[in-house]
């Protein structure tokens, strides 16, 4: 029997890029593979019409997704050991992906989004779930944490918020951890004026934030040096070759959705 999800405004988007997974991984050349995701839709009493037409928002997710996966097994591979932090986590189910490669996994997020996780996702180890905002700086005591490396995942989120939350989260990880790397998905100021996400149209969840480039996102967060970045072309080149060109004309350079690796300064 399915179960039937009331959600509205933001905490809306975890159920579109869930069913936006699932549908790709049910595709014969697919990008990405989340049985998980499949799983769950399947479960879940929902109306996907929307989602379904809505190819900007798909092409996004799994762009994101292929680009998002890669950095953090990448650097999971690379660090024993470490400490996952996985921010506005919605529905996402990378912790399974990347299981076995991480010392604990935390999943935090507002606590209506997380009573419908629970009901979907028993994670009691190394798998664990916080129903607190990024904002609370009581998350973190909710966290095992004795110095180990920490990756901190935003994936999602930032596009929702104001320069004032990004830099109040960041002062939080700031004062929390010693050794943290951030993981953090942006959206260019053009693409948050411009584009609305047609699947949600009506509920609450409009684009309020954007960065054009890392440059920008530095003078934000000033004790955090960027080590990396990576276009979100990169994803959609694997999805629509087209992209191989796109992404080489200047504007797309200049100002782009991407995911950028953070380090502060002192770790």
């Amino acid at each position: 029997m399915k179960e039937k999800v009331n959600v509205t405004g933001v905490p809306e988007t975890m159920v579109q890029t869930l069913y936006a997974r699932a549908k790709e991984t049910k595709k014969q050349n697919a990008k990405i593979k989340d049985e998980i995701a499949v799983e769950l839709v399947e479960k879940l009493d929902y109306n996907f019409s929307k989602a379904d037409k809505d190819k900007a928002m798909n092409y996004g997710v799994i762009a994101r997704t292929i680009v998002l996966d890669r950095m953090v097994k990448q650097y999971l591979e690379k660090h024993a050991n470490t400490v996952v932090i996985n921010i506005a986590c919605g529905l996402d189910t990378r912790c399974y992906r990347m299981e076995r490669k991480y010392l604990h996994w935390y999943n935090v997020d507002l606590s209506e989004t997380m009573k419908i996780r629970s009901q979907f996702l028993t994670e009691t180890g190394p798998v664990y779930q916080i129903a607190k905002s990024a904002m609370d700086e009581s998350y973190v005591d909710d966290i095992d944490y004795h110095g180990e490396n920490v990756l901190l995942i935003i994936e999602g989120l930032t596009m929702y918020l104001c320069e004032k939350d990004i830099r109040k989260m960041f002062s939080i990880i700031e004062k929390s951890f010693q050794k943290v790397t951030v993981m953090i998905e942006t959206m260019s100021p053009f693409v948050v004026k411009h584009v609305k996400e047609k699947s949600i149209e009506g509920s609450n969840a409009k684009f309020t934030w954007g960065v054009k480039n890392g440059t920008e996102l530095q003078k934000i967060l000033p004790n955090f040096s960027i080590r990396h970045e990576v276009s979100l072309v990169e994803g959609m080149k694997e999805l629509m070759p087209v992209y191989c060109v796109i992404g080489k004309i200047p504007v797309w350079r200049i100002e782009k959705n991407g995911i950028y690796l953070l380090r502060h300064i002192n770790s």
